[in-house]
């Protein structure tokens, strides 16, 4: 066990209990993020050794300013956190679900960063993982790429609430720098979850696409910053 700590949000399952499992077996100390307390501790009973639970509704200001006063100091987060209503095309999308979506997606994701900064700024080497979606990258969604097939529109209000936070990734690693940040997002693939419909049959590995986070969340002082990654640490085109 060394000191560092982390973070993870929506950590009780998926790829956020894999990244959680992770970065424990590497010694650190990982908050177990999960709004359900009971799933939490169960998450934190299977992982073992380093796991700590934390009821983190990344919807809820005031739940997180709470799990924020329970942290002092903290080296790594990890913005897991996330949903996926539909597969609908912008059209067939209604302004609720996008709210909905956004609210998790992207408004989580600056509440739950800019309530932590305090404690990652107490780290010498604080990093920040944002999981997005290679379905997020614009220039992936018009040409040819190796991860699904570009021009289908669908999942309109994920796909474009990962893209917002990607262009966030970007500009918390530009602002962020001078303080020793290293701030990144993650493309993790189809992965076997239940984040959408048919993911879990025909996704692969959630413990694949966590390694990749936790290349990110470790990075050297040299690593990148502002950048966007496959899981198998290949450059994503924005």
């Amino acid at each position: 066990m060394n000191e560092r700590t982390a973070l993870v949000t929506g950590a009780n399952k998926g790829i956020g209990k894999h990244i959680a499992r992770l970065l424990a077996a590497e010694g650190l100390t990982v908050y177990v993020g999960s709004r359900d307390a009971g799933r939490g501790q169960r998450a934190v009973e299977e992982i073992g050794a380093g796991a700590r639970p934390l009821v983190l509704d990344v919807s809820d200001p005031d739940g997180i300013a709470q799990a924020a006063a329970r942290v002092d100091r903290l080296d790594v987060l990890v913005n897991n956190a996330g949903v996926s209503l539909s597969l609908a095309p912008p059209a067939g999308t209604g302004v609720e679900e996008f709210r909905r979506t956004y609210e998790t997606n992207v408004f989580g994701v600056v509440a739950v960063t800019n309530a932590f900064l305090p404690a990652l700024c107490r780290s010498a080497h604080p990093r920040v993982v944002n999981v997005s979606s290679g379905t997020a990258s614009l220039t992936w969604s018009t040409n040819p790429n190796p991860q699904f097939t570009p021009g289908s529109g669908g999942a309109a209000a994920y796909r474009s609430s990962k893209a917002a936070l990607n262009a966030l990734t970007v500009l918390y690693a530009q602002t962020l720098a001078d303080d020793g940040f290293k701030v990144n997002a993650l493309a993790p693939g189809l992965r076997a979850t239940d984040l959408t419909p048919g993911a879990a049959a025909a996704g692969g590995d959630p413990a694949e696409a966590a390694r990749g986070a936790v290349r990110l969340a470790l990075l050297p002082d040299d690593g990148p910053t502002g950048g966007f990654f496959s899981w198998d640490g290949t450059p994503v085109p924005w």
